[in-house]
């Protein structure tokens, strides 16, 4: 029998503010433990907390984009469940009033474009966080995170593989970025998933029973965690036994999910509505005033991208994933940049230089403007596309410019034919077999000619020159 995964994600992610949700204590990662705290977010009795404007602004530019209904009238609630690292015992989120229902996501996976829907899209305060220590039978509690503001949203249960999971978490977390609401670092816990995965045969139209998984903080773990989950429990279903409503947990170093608890249920929290918070009314008149501050989107910039620049498909997805990276390929084509050329020395060599360097865009030392330079001189020969690579990385290492580099380290190409004949002869001369052999209908042995003038000239021969007196030097 054949089997079909249903999966359906939730993704908390964290606001880009300055303070809490419902206090001022600041939101800035890394700070000592319990450095970031007040009477508010460490539940002390007789506080009462305040809605953050920005983090309602975020929200709701979120559900903007996302195509959701902003509702006009939304409520906080409270989730009760004790935790340690929950001081009040209970979490103010949103229930059955959410500030944004529906909308959808748009992802492509293997050429093939799908619509993910939306369930709704929620305020909430996070948790703090438990710190487990090996040296001892004991616990820390660090409550800087308690109150930071998250958005959860929920997808239907749409997804039916793990690739287009993944998917829709980097499109999701693309769309974040751009909008400046989220800055989506997986690893610091800005950006974390939960996934509700099922099994079903295949043409069967009732769901299988739902498994929650959690800990799912990078695009690797979700695809590892939803192959692995799914695999297990279509082995269970054909070894005639059933898969058990439960909570498991994603363990990285056995490539395997662990059973938790089992799974709650809505009842089990025992929403009522936040006593402390009057309803949250949200304006027409604001929400189109946040409509029009939307940005471009990554999809919207995909298609102009193409039709504009005329790019591939394949570079247009790389180029508009992040903004600075399309910010960046923007102002080296208004600058003079030829769109192509600039896309294909970004996607290689920039992405690459970016990479082995653990550097964001932002903090590239090499401007666009260099590169549209560096280009000028490969179009007036100044120098070869492959003394480029050279020109390229030491402009990244230090800053100057392509003129400059090339200058310091005398890397003008050779252009000179008198210059270059001289040097084709005498490789000729050395290598009489493979002329014979290049005569008598070896034409490949071509590319290794031009390899030994190359090599001869340090890489500094014009490579379109070499080619020609190559081939009139060998007919005769």
């Amino acid at each position: 029998m054949r089997y079909e995964a249903i999966i359906g994600l939730e993704v908390h992610a964290q606001l880009l503010t300055e303070s809490k949700v419902f206090c001022g204590c600041s939101t800035k990662f890394g700070a000592p433990p319990n450095s970031q705290t007040c009477p508010i977010c460490t539940g002390m009795p007789g506080v009462l907390p305040v809605l953050n404007k920005k983090a309602l602004e975020y929200a709701i530019l979120t559900g903007l984009a996302m195509n959701c209904r902003i509702a006009p009238v939304s409520r906080f609630a409270r989730k009760n469940y004790f935790y340690p690292d929950l001081p009040k015992g209970y979490q103010i989120s949103q229930y059955e009033l959410p500030l944004c229902e529906g909308g959808y996501i748009e992802i492509v996976v293997d050429g093939a474009p799908k619509r993910i829907g939306l369930t709704r899209i929620h305020m909430e305060e996070d948790a703090g966080k438990n710190i487990h220590e090996e040296a001892g039978p004991y616990s820390l509690v660090d409550l800087n995170r308690a109150g930071v503001p998250l958005l959860e949203i929920v997808s239907e249960p749409d997804i039916r593989s793990p690739a287009e999971a993944v998917a829709y978490m980097k499109k999701l977390r693309s769309i974040l970025r751009y909008l400046g609401v989220c800055d989506g670092n997986m690893e610091q816990g800005s950006l974390r998933c939960d996934a509700n995965v099922s099994v079903r045969p295949e043409g069967s139209e009732e769901f299988g029973v739902k498994v929650e998984v959690k800990n799912l903080n990078s695009f690797k773990f979700v695809e590892r965690a939803l192959q692995y989950e799914i695999r297990r429990q279509v082995e269970i279903l054909e070894e005639g036994g059933q898969v058990v409503q439960e909570t498991r947990l994603w363990d990285a170093s056995t490539g395997s999910t662990v059973s938790m608890r089992t799974k709650e249920e809505a009842h089990d929290y025992r929403y009522f509505p936040e006593p402390d918070l009057v309803p949250v009314v949200v304006g027409k008149e604001w929400i189109e005033e946040l409509r029009a501050r939307l940005p471009e989107l990554p999809d919207e910039k995909r298609h102009r991208f193409i039709s504009q620049y005329g790019l591939p498909e394949y570079d247009a997805d790389l180029l508009t994933a992040e903004r600075p990276l399309a910010e960046w390929f923007e102002e080296a084509v208004r600058s003079g940049g030829e769109p192509k050329a600039v896309s294909n020395w970004m996607m290689v060599e920039l992405l690459r230089l970016l990479n082995e360097r653990s550097i964001a865009v932002e903090q590239c030392p090499l401007r666009p403007q260099q590169l549209v330079e560096m280009l000028a001189l490969i179009k007036d020969g100044t120098i070869s596309g492959k003394i480029a690579k050279t020109v390229f990385e030491e402009m990244f290492a230090t800053g100057k410019s392509a003129r400059q580099v090339v200058q310091e380290k005398g890397l003008v190409q050779i252009s000179d034919e008198e210059a270059l004949l001289r040097i084709v002869k005498e490789v000729l001369e050395g290598s009489p077999r493979e002329v014979e052999r290049y005569r008598a209908g070896e034409a490949k042995l071509l590319g290794f000619f031009v390899g030994q003038v190359m090599r001869a000239t340090k890489g500094k021969a014009n490579p379109k020159l070499v080619n020609e007196l190559l081939r009139r030097e060998l007919s005769q």
